[in-house]
């Protein structure tokens, strides 16, 4: 108690102090939680655009693992072909499906994909089959177009990445992600 100040002020000094926060200090709280909610909001976009990409990746390197287990497969006369054939699946569904082993007397069938992924930037409700750009053996890399074969698969998503790579143009290779050559 100080010295000079009646007990019955002093009391009730400290007890008009202890009744809560003032609206000047709930509107400065409110003004930091926006901040900080407008700093993390573009951050959890970007994360989830670098796991959309990483997912992209990982299937675009699971697809052509397959066409070309595939094609060594054909190369190897596990799989029977037409003279003048690529030896590349004819379709992706194929990879999944499996094949007929033609070295295998039981008739057994070789699969390459337990199922096709899906492009993580295809619209809602595509099959995963349909949400490829597939590129035949014989059609360059500059302008890929479908054929008898697939030879490669690419996203058909328009978007750019993270790195300023259209997604189409996305190459999975060694490990790293390069880019083709726009034509």
């Amino acid at each position: 108690m100080s010295i000079g100040v009646p007990r019955e002020n002093w009391i009730r000094a400290t007890r008009s102090n202890q009744g809560g926060f003032t609206i000047v200090e709930l509107l400065v709280t409110l003004v930091i939680v926006g901040i900080l909610a407008s700093a993390a909001i573009p951050m959890a976009e970007l994360v989830r655009q670098r796991a959309s990409e990483q997912d992209l990746r990982l299937a675009l390197r699971e697809l052509r693992t397959a066409i070309d287990a595939y094609k060594q497969a054909g190369d190897e006369g596990h799989i029977t072909r037409k003279i003048g054939e690529s030896g590349y699946p004819h379709t992706l569904e194929e990879l999944a499906d499996g094949v007929i082993d033609a070295r295998n007397p039981s008739g057994a069938r070789i699969r390459f994909l337990r199922r096709i992924p899906q492009d993580p930037f295809a619209e809602v409700g595509t099959l995963p089959a349909q949400a490829w750009g597939k590129r035949s053996y014989e059609s360059s890399h500059e302008n890929p177009l479908e054929g008898a074969d697939v030879y490669d698969v690419y996203s058909r998503a328009p978007g750019v990445g993270l790195n300023g790579i259209p997604y189409r143009y996305l190459v999975v290779g060694r490990g790293a992600a390069i880019h083709r050559k726009r034509g």
